[in-house]
């Protein structure tokens, strides 16, 4: 009885907060409609001022010449293969002295809409598909309402701003959609616009195109400019976290605004307005970028010390393209941070699929030592090294996949490589070391190992080199300098 009077009461208990749920959620709904009525008033709001500034007349700039990417000053070195009888042998322990330690950059806010978009669903919706670095895509659009700039004055730019203000919320909402479906950094995003835009003007309506990705970057929340040449051409100026090279730009307001679209133009008219809370493009790639796939051929890798740990991979081609398209750049004012964008980039999942399955097989049960003495022998010997300039004829970095896939490969990117093989295989840590014409790395160990180190803040990093073919960790190769060696932190 005494149980049945204890449900009875759990019952009313429970009915009485239902009542009081069911009031939350009516009221939570009537809260929630109210935010985001005045998050749509104040982006509707934000749109007709720009709009509105639009108007007035754009000032010149002159525009700077771009910043060629830097030739190899220092002599390149080659590399070393260690003496076969001294293999096997323990380094001797030693502290290096290194000259400098170049910082990581603080990574600049997401860009990100100034408020929530609001879908407005239309009945008989039209869709319009298309390929990004082959993948299928699709966005909202109709495209037999399209609407077409009079000319490229003040006037008829802002009003064609008006118009996809007012009608375009959909495809906004699609492109936002596919920016995080498929996990898109920002240089990413800014392709996936441009496209876009192209696949609804096509190359017939350049300056339709050129304003229609304008617009999805500003609504997106990315730092853009509009600019009219005296040709009467619209061109998309775009601020990045870094310093791009083989990009003109304008400094407008103390930042560099890059043009991307390769034309050859000395200066434009600008529409100097900014827009709430906008940020400028990142150039680092945080997650892999979710591409169809399509497969490159098998490629068998070996390390020459461990013959059995042997791996086929191969590439995403689509990947493989897009990286072909990333721009080189280097941040904090200081060139030496360019190969942290190309280190800090996750191998994609096509790779560790074929890759590491066989090397964390090879490796299970060892030590830190001997796992990293495997994995160092393995980047060393699985690759043929070659110079860039024969290759590519210019300085040119690889991302990790493209090291997997490419058939000559450089100290730098084997560097690049092997510290994506530290990291997601061991957890440990890593940094890069550059001295004048080589590019190294150093872990820092749990276990004490003996070989050569630096210290950063108190923690021994022991230096390992790709490129000193058949050396073990804790070896430096050969003639290194390292009163000139900069330690660039990942």
């Amino acid at each position: 009885m005494k149980f049945l009077s204890f449900i009875f009461s759990l019952f009313l208990c429970f009915s009485a907060n239902a009542q009081n749920i069911g009031t939350y959620l009516e009221e939570y709904e009537t809260f929630k409609r109210q935010a985001l009525q005045e998050y749509t008033d104040f982006r509707d709001k934000a749109n007709a001022e720009y709009a509105q500034y639009m108007r007035d007349a754009w000032a010149w700039y002159r525009g700077e010449k771009p910043m060629p990417a830097p030739t190899i000053e220092d002599p390149i070195v080659p590399p070393v293969i260690i003496p076969e009888e001294e293999r096997g042998k323990t380094p001797e322990e030693r502290p290096l002295p290194f000259d400098e330690v170049v910082p990581a950059p603080v990574p600049a806010p997401v860009p990100h809409p100034v408020s929530p978009i609001e879908e407005k669903p239309k009945p008989a919706e039209r869709w319009l598909s298309f390929e990004f670095y082959g993948s299928p895509c699709r966005v909202r659009f109709d495209a037999s309402g399209r609407k077409f700039l009079r000319n490229t004055r003040e006037n008829a730019v802002a009003d064609m701003w008006e118009h996809m203000s007012a009608d375009y919320n959909n495809l906004l909402c699609d492109c936002l959609a596919l920016r995080e479906d498929m996990t898109l950094c920002d240089w990413a995003y800014v392709k996936l616009a441009g496209t876009v835009a192209m696949y609804i003007y096509d190359s017939k309506h350049p300056n339709e195109a050129t304003l229609l990705q304008a617009f999805i970057l500003n609504q997106s929340g990315f730092k853009i400019h509009i600019g009219r040449s005296d040709e009467h051409h619209l061109h998309l100026l775009i601020a990045a976290d870094c310093y791009m090279y083989d990009y003109p730009y304008w400094k407008l307001n103390g930042e560099r605004y890059y043009l991307l679209d390769g034309s050859d133009v000395d200066g434009l008219h600008v529409f100097p307005q900014t827009f709430p809370e906008e940020q400028p493009m990142r150039l680092s790639i945080a997650q892999e970028q979710r591409f169809s796939g399509k497969l490159s051929p098998e490629r068998i890798l070996r390390a020459e010390q461990y013959p059995e740990t042997a791996a086929t991979v191969v590439a995403n081609m689509n990947l493989i393209e897009f990286y072909n398209d990333y721009p080189a750049s280097y941040a904090n004012n200081d060139p030496l941070t360019k190969w942290r964008f190309y280190a800090q980039t996750p191998l994609s999942r096509t790779a560790k699929e074929r890759l590491y399955p066989a090397l964390r097989s090879a490796i299970a049960g060892k030590s830190e030592r001997d796992a990293a003495n495997l994995l160092i022998n393995f980047v060393q010997t699985a690759f043929v090294y070659e110079y860039d300039d024969k290759v590519w004829g210019c300085d040119r970095a690889f991302f990790a996949d493209e090291t997997l896939y490419y058939p000559y490969s450089d100290c730098e990117d084997r560097s690049i490589l092997f510290s994506r093989l530290i990291r997601d295989l061991l957890g440990l840590e890593v940094v890069l070391v550059y001295y004048p014409g080589h590019l190294a790395t150093a872990v820092r160990f749990n276990e004490t190992i003996s070989g050569d180190y630096i210290s950063i803040n108190g923690s021994r990093y022991l230096v390992c080199d790709p490129t000193y073919i058949h050396a073990p960790i804790g070896m430096t190769m050969p003639d290194m300098d390292n009163s000139k060696a900069k330690v660039i932190i990942l």
